[in-house]
Parts: C-alpha cells; sequence; structure tokens
C-alpha cells in the first residue's frame, strides 16, 4: 500500500520454491499452498526492484497456523530456510521502502497486499516389516521401513544371533529402490533364518520411533512356492 505520492514503486512479486525431501520442486506464488512430507527446504524471493534515493527492507514472518506472532522473522531480500516440524507454516511477505534522506517510509506492501504462503506438512510414520524374500524375484528382495511419512532422522542396523552387525542404513536410503539390507554380508548371501534389526528414528512431530524386532529371511520364498 502507497504511503506517499512522491515515487510510484512497483509491488515486489513475492515466489516461493519447495524442495522435499525427494528433491522435487513446487512453485508457490503469495497465496498458495504446499503440502507433503517433513523435511522441506523453502527458498523465498523478493523481486523486489531497487529504487535510487530509496532503501529497501523486505522482511518474511513465519507463524504456526494458530498463533498470534510469528517464531522467526528474516530479514533477507531473498531466503532459505528449512521447515522440520509437521503442521502448518504461514509465511507473510513485507516489503517497506524508506527514504535514504530521512527514513521516511515512502512505500509498504504488506499484508493488504500479499496473500501468505501456507506450508502443510504431514504427521509422520514409519512401520518394520518381520521378513523380506531375497530371491531375485523382484518382490521383497530388500528388507527396509515402508509407509514412511515425515521422518526427519533414521539409522537402522542388521543384527545375526551373536550381535553381529552384518548392514546399517540411513535417512537417504529408506524412500528409494532397490535400497535397504538384500540379505548379503561382504558380498555373500547369508543363511535363510532369524535376524534382528534396530531401528532409531524421529518424526517431524516429535514422536520418537524405537523399533526391535526380529527380521525372517526367506530365501526359498517366491509367489509360486506361496500357499493358495
Amino acid at each position: 500500500m502507497g504511503l506517499s505520492a512522491q515515487v510510484t514503486i512497483e509491488a515486489p512479486v513475492p515466489v516461493a520454491e519447495v524442495i522435499d525431501s525427494k528433491d522435487e520442486k513446487s512453485e508457490l506464488a503469495a497465496g498458495d499452498e504446499f503440502s507433503g512430507e517433513a523435511p522441506v527446504t523453502i527458498k523465498l524471493f523478493a523481486n523486489a526492484e531497487e529504487v535510487d534515493g530509496y532503501s529497501l527492507v523486505c522482511s518474511w514472518e513465519f507463524t504456526k497456523e494458530g498463533e498470534d506472532e510469528p517464531y522467526l522473522v528474516r530479514y533477507d531480500k531473498d531466503v532459505e530456510i528449512d521447515i522440520r516440524e509437521s503442521g502448518a507454516t504461514i509465511i507473510q511477505p513485507v516489503f517497506v521502502y524508506t527514504s535514504r534522506s530521512d527514513s521516511e517510509v515512502v512505500w509498504e506492501f504488506s499484508r493488504e497486499d500479499y496473500e501468505p504462503f501456507r506450508v502443510i506438512l504431514s504427521e509422520s510414520s514409519l512401520e518394520a516389516p518381520n521378513a523380506f524374500s531375497p530371491n531375485g524375484d523382484g518382490i521383497n528382495d530388500y528388507y527396509n521401513v515402508y509407509n514412511v511419512k515425515s521422518i526427519v532422522s533414521f539409522s537402522a542396523a542388521i543384527y545375526n544371533r551373536w550381535g553381529q552387525q552384518l548392514y546399517s542404513w540411513g535417512i537417504d536410503q529408506i524412500d528409494c529402490e532397490d535400497c535397504g539390507w538384500d540379505g548379503t554380508y561382504k558380498g555373500k548371501d547369508v543363511k535363510p533364518g532369524v535376524y534382528y534389526v534396530v531401528i532409531n528414528a524421529k518424526g517431524a512431530d516429535g514422536i520418537r520411533y524405537e523399533i526391535r524386532r526380529d527380521v525372517n529371511l526367506l530365501r526359498g520364498y517366491t509367489e509360486e512356492t506361496a500357499a493358495p
């Protein structure tokens, strides 16, 4: 909203780029909403012009939905920030031009000019199977977690009956094909039988997952050998 007739300044055109945990990108205009899983990286761009004789002050106000006051305010023209908590985050852009001669506010673009960005991140979930069949048939050949949503930290390890660690993996291997344990140790197939998995993870909503369970390795199991 203009506060002075001394100068006409084009309104900035703020945009956002959201990069999710799969490195997929979404472009947002002011007033748009993104829904997905945590964590995400938000890149905010003011697209504001510089005007001779005037100073530009940019602010980005981050507020949790339902709260009155922002929990974070960033004053850079362009901002990059990670959001790792579930729930809705409201991002309000505000741009102010002031006179360099007397610091008088000449032009302001704020809530009356822009709807906020909304970033909604889901609650977390994580499950671990009790068996897999690494036989090369393309079905359950890798042991890994499933139903994964909004997990921000993760570690897992497989042990044999004597407590020897055979394999371990982290958060970069929980949501991809052919990731997890393939039933080998040092390049050789281990015997069918019962192994043990230890999983420690944390969701964006603060929920901690501490899973300890047996894992049945069924080397000879296929769809053809399954009971009707």
